[in-house]
C-alpha cells in the first residue's frame, strides 16, 4: 500500500516534537538538536555576512548566543561559541579588519564571555528557560497538595495568597486530605521564614516533605516530623510557623495545634463576632522537642474557621495584636455578607506590604 504523501509533514512534526521534549527532559539529543539548528543559523548568518557584509555585521553574531544562553548547557553553549569565532575569523579574513570592525569584535567577544561566565555559573546545569521550566512544573506539582478536595454538602473551604513583590514563588503554602469516607479533613497552613522568592525554594522543599505526610501520621506526630525535617536542613533560616486543623466532618468538632503561627480566628454566628483561638506553640524548625497546645471546640451550623500568615496581621505600621484586632473586625465585615469569596475580599482589603499572605477560611454553611 502505497503511503499519502501528506503523512510527510506529519513525520517531521512529530520529530520535531520528540527533539522538542527530550529538550524539555534535558537530554543529549535535545540539546544536540539545539546546537545543530543555532549552529546552523550561525554558518547561514556567515554565509551572507560572506556576500554582503553590511546586511551582517560581526555584531549579529551575537544573536544565536543569546539564543543558546536559552536553550543550551554550558558544554554546548561553549561549542556554539567556538563555531561563533571560528565563522567570525573567517569573515573577517575575507572582508578585512577595519576600526569599526575592531570595536566590534570586542563587543562580541565581551558578550560571549558574559553569556559563557553566566552560564557556567548555574547550579542546576541547565539552561535558563529549561531551569525555569522545571522549577514551575516542580512547584505546580507541589502545588496540587494545596487544593482543597470537594468537600461534603454543607462545608466549604476556601484560600488566597499574594506572595511578596508579586512573585509566582512565596514562603506560605497549604496542604490538606480528605479522608477516604470524606469524614475527616485536614489542613496545615505555613509559613517558612523570609520572603517571596527567597523562601520559596525552601517552601517547596518543605511542602513536598508535609504533602507526603500529611494524613498518614496523627497531626503531634506530623508536626513532630516536620519539625525534625528542619532540623535536618541547616538553612540560614530554617523555621517555620505552621498551624494544623482537624475536623470531623459529620459533627463539626475540630482540634487545632499551632506552632508559632498567629492564632485562629473562629466565627461564631451566635454571637455575630470572630473569637481569637488559644492554641500556642513553638515554631518548627527551632528546638530538637517543641511543646505544642491542642485546643478543640465545634463548628456549627453558620461558624467557620480562619487561618491566616503573619503578613496579614503585621506590617510596619502596626503591630500583631493590634493587627489581629483589626482583621477580626474587616472580616467580620466581610463575611456578614456571606462567605462566597471571603478569602479574597479579606485579602484585597489588607494593606500591601513586604510579607507573603495567605488567608484560608472552612465554613459551615446553612
Amino acid at each position: 500500500m502505497t503511503v499519502p504523501a501528506r503523512s510527510a509533514p506529519g513525520s517531521v512534526k512529530g520529530y520535531l516534537s520528540d527533539r522538542i521534549e527530550r529538550w524539555r527532559t534535558g537530554l543529549f539529543e535535545g540539546q544536540l538538536a539545539v546546537l545543530t539548528a543555532l549552529a546552523s543559523v550561525t554558518i547561514l548568518m556567515t554565509i551572507v555576512s560572506l556576500l554582503n557584509y553590511e546586511w551582517m555585521p560581526i555584531t549579529t553574531y551575537v544573536i544565536p548566543m543569546l539564543l543558546g544562553t536559552l536553550a543550551l548547557q554550558f558544554r554546548p553553549l561553549l561549542a556554539l561559541a567556538i563555531l561563533t569565532g571560528l565563522c567570525v575569523m573567517a569573515t573577517l579574513a575575507l572582508v578585512g579588519l577595519t576600526n569599526v570592525r575592531i570595536t566590534e569584535v570586542i563587543a562580541l567577544v565581551i558578550a560571549a564571555s558574559i553569556v559563557l561566565y553566566e552560564s557556567s555559573q548555574r547550579r542546576s546545569g541547565l539552561p535558563g528557560a529549561l531551569g525555569e521550566l522545571m522549577l514551575v512544573d516542580l512547584k505546580d506539582r507541589l502545588q496540587s497538595q494545596s487544593l482543597i478536595p470537594s468537600l461534603p454538602e454543607g462545608w466549604r473551604a476556601q484560600s488566597s495568597m499574594l506572595s511578596a513583590g508579586g512573585a509566582n514563588f512565596a514562603g506560605d503554602f497549604m496542604v490538606a486530605s480528605l479522608s477516604e469516607d470524606e469524614q475527616y479533613l485536614e489542613m496545615v497552613l505555613v509559613d517558612v521564614c523570609g520572603k517571596g522568592v527567597s523562601a520559596g525554594t525552601q517552601a517547596l522543599q518543605f511542602a513536598g516533605a508535609l504533602g507526603g505526610l500529611i494524613g498518614a501520621l496523627p497531626p503531634l506526630g506530623l508536626f513532630a516530623a516536620a519539625n525534625d525535617f528542619l532540623m535536618r536542613q541547616h538553612w540560614d533560616d530554617g523555621f517555620a510557623t505552621a498551624v494544623h486543623v482537624l475536623v470531623n466532618l459529620r459533627t463539626g468538632d475540630y482540634s487545632i495545634i499551632n506552632a508559632g503561627h498567629p492564632p485562629a480566628l473562629h466565627w461564631v454566628s451566635s454571637m455575630d463576632q470572630w473569637e481569637v483561638d488559644g492554641a500556642r506553640g513553638t515554631a518548627l524548625g527551632i528546638l530538637p522537642r517543641p511543646e505544642f497546645d491542642v485546643t478543640t471546640g465545634r463548628i456549627g451550623w453558620g461558624d467557620a474557621l480562619m487561618f491566616y500568615t503573619d503578613g496579614v496581621v503585621e506590617s510596619h505600621s502596626q503591630d500583631f495584636t493590634e493587627g489581629i484586632e483589626k482583621l477580626r473586625i474587616s472580616a467580620r465585615t466581610v463575611v456578614q455578607d456571606g462567605f462566597a469569596d471571603a478569602s479574597k475580599r479579606i485579602i484585597a482589603g489588607i494593606e500591601a506590604g513586604d510579607d507573603d499572605r495567605a488567608v484560608l477560611i472552612l465554613s459551615r454553611e446553612l
